[in-house]
């Protein structure tokens, strides 16, 4: 799977060092299920995803959701498991850590910019 860095283009903070993008059906159905955590500075991009749950998850995220160009069209945030979101119109959903798109001032409207790294 492919690695980017996610950078906020409306402040200029990196949001994380290191995004895998989970394109692939099974990839997407899989996500995060089952694993202990997420490393810091680390993220799940699902593209396309217009809807989310964190069922098997053992613990809680923040989901944004973005639109075609980037945008961020909706932050549920601190997503326990068990839960579900949608998407409110957006198209790809960056899973987060919890806390940090408060932590980073994630806010709709937000342009989101994936950019290759050396490792990707």
């Amino acid at each position: 799977m492919k690695t980017v860095r996610a950078v906020n283009h409306s402040t200029g903070a990196v949001i994380a060092e290191r995004v895998v993008i989970a394109g692939g059906m099974w990839s997407r159905f899989c996500g995060l299920m089952g694993r202990g955590s997420l490393p810091e500075s680390h993220g799940l991009m699902l593209a396309p995803c217009s809807s989310v749950h964190t069922f098997f998850m053992r613990f809680p995220l923040d989901v944004i959701f973005l639109d075609r160009e980037g945008r961020v069209v909706k932050v549920a945030a601190a997503m326990r498991p068990w839960r579900t979101a949608l998407g409110g119109g957006g198209r790809d959903a960056l899973e987060l850590n919890a806390g940090e798109a408060s932590r980073l001032g994630i806010t709709r409207g937000d342009r989101i910019l994936f950019v290759d790294t050396a490792e990707g």
